[in-house]
């Protein structure tokens, strides 16, 4: 997968079959000759049902998926929804259930998948139907950026529609905390970072809040770092099924740098999800945390403004690059309602249904045509850095591994954020390297 620049232009130009059954009462005997015939009961309409699986249970990520709910719900009336979550960040708790369910033939009519190399574990096993030619029947590939249309392909086809992109590499700080310490601006710098985390320190303020009760807060902090230490073009091929890369020295400079890290942070990771890491910014008990945008979407939730009660930058040394990942849904094979299915489908690509989601929930839309006047000042300045700066695909976030990949990254990185073992860490995460590709 390598680095793909686009124009701003390109960017801001970027989105029943219910089964019927019939009751009706029947007598054991026929009624006498005087007595009156019992009036015929009218048919039930069994009602039509569409079932959503996703992992979308924090703040501004739910609101947005009622958001998008709403809007089907406004063309669709007569069905009913089932919202089938499971809570953990990144689908880490999510996927398992997923999994059970379908090797126990038990789809979900769509699921959240992360556009990018994620979906082709579904795809290999046959749990997918391919949606090529409904993109084209609804426009959506006249309306998604080139880059983003060719990461959603597998073996030729399309399988799922995207309904946003996020940011992976941000810095999320407390500005009445900076305000403390003297600093101006954030770091942009890994060296800036450290020393404002030991000025943090001195002030007896914790400098960095960071989670682990979700399963990857470690591994998608470390993408961060390793974005930063091998630079766009390099870190590309840490993901290319090989572990060439991972033999170079700057594999273990970057987990040193994350063994650092942690040496800032919070003591209780292991107890704390991402959203509890978030919260002790937003509320002054932490300086700072590295999270995807998501986050912004947790402020916008409590009422919170962001460069106001929260600031935002790329992550420290990554500043020319934005690294992504897309949520999308796609078509179960064998989906018990597919119409309704491909009612939500349509929903999740067009203009109403991502203008609706992604300003609660922190994201960008996949289209290029979103009506800006919705979208806040962290948003509008999301867009335009995704139309031009250099792309970077995220690991943690599926855009460049597989499930299985992803299910090692995520462990080998929360057990070294337990043990902080590097020369362990670095050995299992070559040996996982080939899982790349299945």
């Amino acid at each position: 997968m390598s680095t793909t620049r686009f124009t701003r232009r390109q960017a801001l130009k970027l989105f029943g079959m219910g089964a019927a059954g019939m009751a009706m009462a029947a007598c054991a005997t026929p009624p006498q000759a005087s007595q009156p015939s019992q009036p015929a009961q009218p048919a039930q309409t069994a009602k039509k049902r569409l079932e959503i699986f996703s992992w979308w249970t924090n703040g501004g990520e739910a609101d947005g998926l009622n958001a998008m709910f709403e809007v089907y719900k406004s063309l669709y009336p007569d069905v009913e929804i089932v919202n089938a979550t499971v809570a953990g960040g990144a689908g880490t708790n999510a996927k398992a259930v997923l999994q059970t369910r379908l090797a126990g033939g038990q789809p979900p009519d769509s699921w959240q998948v992360h556009a990018g190399r994620e979906t082709l574990s579904y795809v290999n096993a046959g749990q997918m139907e391919p949606l090529t030619n409904f993109f084209k029947e609804q426009g959506f590939d006249k309306v998604m950026p080139p880059f983003l249309l060719e990461q959603l392909k597998i073996n030729g086809e399309i399988w799922t529609v995207p309904v946003n992109i996020h940011r992976s590499n941000v810095l999320w700080y407390n500005p009445k905390l900076m305000e403390r310490i003297g600093a101006k601006q954030p770091p942009a710098t890994l060296d800036e970072l450290f020393a404002m985390a030991e000025e943090f320190k001195k002030a007896g303020i914790t400098p960095f809040a960071v989670g682990g009760k979700d399963k990857f807060e470690a591994s998608h902090t470390f993408e961060s770092i390793l974005l930063a230490t091998f630079g766009a073009d390099d870190y590309i091929k840490l993901w290319d099924g090989t572990d060439t890369m991972w033999k170079d020295p700057r594999a273990e400079q970057a987990l040193l740098t994350l063994k650092k890290l942690f040496s800032y942070a919070n003591s209780d990771r292991a107890a704390l999800g991402w959203a509890d890491a978030m919260t002790q910014v937003l509320e002054g008990r932490a300086a700072m945390t590295i999270m995807g945008d998501w986050a912004h979407g947790l402020g916008i939730s409590k009422g919170l403004k962001v460069n106001q009660d929260y600031g935002w930058a790329p992550t420290p040394g990554t500043t020319d690059t934005f690294m992504w990942l897309s949520d999308s849904f796609g078509l179960a094979k064998g989906a018990p309602n597919p119409e309704q299915a491909i009612g939500w489908l349509k929903v999740c690509g067009s203009k109403e249904g991502q203008d609706a989601f992604n300003p609660k929930k922190g994201s960008i839309p996949a289209r290029t045509d979103p009506d800006l006047k919705l979208y806040d000042d962290y948003l509008k300045a999301s867009i335009a850095d995704f139309g031009s700066k250099k792309l970077a695909p995220s690991p943690a976030h599926g855009a460049s591994t597989t499930n299985a990949y992803q299910a090692k990254f995520h462990n080998i990185l929360e057990v070294f954020s337990a043990d902080l073992d590097e020369k362990a860490a670095l050995e299992a995460l070559r040996e996982a390297a080939a899982d790349n590709n299945r």
